[in-house]
């Protein structure tokens, strides 16, 4: 049987598993464009559970596995996160009321899981996590009719899990063409490897974070300290070098002990916190000084021998960089602390209200002007969670509130807000582009009910074609078209269909492929990195190739990961 603090325990160990492997399994992404990775994003939804967890001590599964679900539900990133979270959602809802389980309720609870799982999904696709999760439940509830005990049940999920990721490529042919396995299912492999490791064998998966392959030598000390060290005490150095070398392979004529002296010496007269530490057995030394002058440093240790591992760092840069990043730091600090103030619950007092989720300075201004209430941070590569834009929802002072994802692995996120709120009326328009969220607020009718508006502003999304012109994040293969990683590509309604050197010479071709005669409106949103003469040139160059004498609408959107996005009506 399985208690609270075991399935806790358990929870905890996966999700330290799925983190220390979520580089490996968002390197796993067969499309090039840069977006929220699936490791990333399964991490950080069954992360908030870990953190709710270590703070509470759940008397029973069912109280555990509750409140594990309601922290990850509203954590959920990406679709992928959103998946994962229903699952466990699921499950919980099969250990209601269950102090301890034992195999054949695990297993029934997991079915439940999956089931709501899939039906989560409008289009479930065979050969994705669903899959994995499905042959997983499968398999598990064939092995409690053999025997009853939930460590039996689970090993049998780990193992039906990995032989139906190993499947997934003959199940879809884009994994199969890019030689790998679905990312999500890994994602779930991990989680069940590390639930098992610490209910079999009683081994806890320890979370391996990132930092810790980068330890420095004053990593004991906390960041606070550093923070405030440059930025008040950078006028305090002395010295502008931290030089670090090694005398090795002494000369013949040389007594190490001698060698060690005299060089102390001399770097005390130019220097000050100078460190010089024998190594009899290697018969070197190493030296440390901070000094105006590393080449006197050097040139008075080679006369006794030959100088290895020379590291000359800039202190007074360090702390400069140092000092920004802390007003950087800071000034984020006080906008996040602005934002949560604004994101507090308002009651319902207007009829309809908007939320529409972006990324850019910009494109944050565009929808603030066609009338969104609020803007929730996020796009490709940053999904917001569930509980973002609860609280952007939360935060509206509408009776029915519109939402607008923006990005098509935003809007299962999105639809988990609907069961949240119950004090108003929440319309997901699932919008999957920037342009078809523009689209959509421009089809708003005030004078209309919120029924006729919801469908007015659902049509406009087939209106609107979207370009986008953006970097491949890795080395791929699509169709005939081979691309490395860094490569400018651009995509047409999202296939992708140039490959490109120069943005703007990407995005005149994209506009070539996507304008038409029936064209009557197009809209160049540019983003991070794109100036305004290439923006500029981009619409001369789109005016030339295509001859459109449609308007060209120029828009600095600010937006990361797309130098351009293009909206053609």
């Amino acid at each position: 049987m399985i208690n609270g603090s075991g399935y806790k325990n358990a929870l905890i160990s996966g999700a330290n598993n799925i983190s220390s492997h979520r580089a490996q399994i968002n390197a796993l992404n067969i499309f090039p464009v840069p977006d929220g990775d699936t490791g990333t994003n399964m991490s950080m939804t069954i992360g908030a559970a870990v953190e709710l967890l270590e703070k509470e001590s759940p008397k029973n599964v069912c109280e555990c596995a509750s409140a594990a679900a309601s922290a990850m539900f509203r954590s959920a990133r990406g679709n992928s996160g959103a998946i994962l979270s229903l699952l466990f959602k699921g499950i919980a809802s099969g250990l209601d009321e269950c102090e301890e389980i034992d195999g054949k309720k695990f297993a029934d609870a997991f079915s439940v899981g999956v089931e709501m799982a899939y039906k989560a999904v409008d289009n479930p696709i065979e050969g994705t996590m669903l899959t994995v999760a499905r042959m997983a439940s499968e398999a598990g509830t064939a092995a409690v009719e053999m025997d009853n005990d939930p460590i039996i049940f689970l090993g049998a999920v780990c193992s039906a899990a990995h032989d139906a990721l190993e499947k997934t490529p003959n199940m879809l042919p884009v994994l199969k063409k890019a030689g790998v396995v679905d990312a999500g299912g890994m994602g779930l492999c991990m989680i069940f490897d590390g639930m098992l490791s610490l209910l079999r064998d009683g081994v806890m998966i320890e979370a391996v974070r990132e930092e810790e392959t980068n330890v420095t030598f004053n990593s004991g000390l906390d960041d606070e300290f550093f923070r405030n060290a440059a930025a008040e005490f950078d006028g305090d150095i002395q010295y502008t070098y931290c030089t670090e070398f090694i005398v090795g392979k002494l000369y013949e004529n040389v007594v190490l002990a001698d060698a060690e002296n005299e060089l102390r010496a001399l770097l005390k007269e130019i220097g000050d916190c100078v460190v010089v530490e024998p190594d009899e057995l290697q018969c070197l030394l190493k030296a440390h000084i901070h000094t105006e002058n590393p080449g006197a440093a050097l040139e008075g240790a080679v006369k006794y021998g030959e100088i290895l591992n020379v590291k000359i760092d800039n202190m007074k840069e360090q702390h400069r960089k140092l000092a920004e990043k802390y007003e950087r730091e800071k000034a984020k600090a006080e906008e996040e602390e602005r934002i949560l103030e604004e994101l507090k619950s308002a009651e319902p007092e207007n009829d309809i209200g908007f939320v529409a989720v972006a990324s850019g300075d910009g494109l944050h201004c565009v929808f603030k002007e066609l009338g969104c209430d609020r803007i929730v941070n996020g796009g490709q590569s940053m999904n917001p969670s569930t509980d973002d834009i609860y609280r952007a929802v939360k935060a509206t002072p509408a009776k029915t509130v519109f939402v607008l994802p923006n990005n098509k692995n935003i809007i299962l996120a999105a639809e988990q807000v609907i069961p949240l709120v119950n004090d108003r009326e929440v319309v997901i328009i699932p919008s999957k582009t920037i342009p078809q969220g523009i689209a959509a607020m421009l089809s708003y009718d005030k004078d209309s009910t919120a029924e006729l508006n919801r469908d007015n502003m659902i049509s406009s999304l087939s209106v609107v074609s979207t370009g986008q012109v953006t970097y491949a994040a890795r080395n791929s293969e699509y169709g005939i078209m081979k691309i490395k990683e860094g490569d400018i590509i651009a995509l047409n309604n999202g296939r992708l269909t140039i490959k490109e050197k120069d943005p703007v010479k990407a995005v005149v071709k994209l506009a070539k492929e996507m304008i038409g005669k029936d064209t009557s409106y197009v809209s160049l949103i540019y983003g991070e990195g794109i100036t305004d003469e290439q923006a500029s040139a981009a619409a001369e160059g789109i005016r030339a190739k295509t001859g459109i004498d449609a308007d060209i609408s120029i828009i600095d959107g600010g937006q990361p990961v797309y130098y351009f996005i293009l909206s053609v009506e």
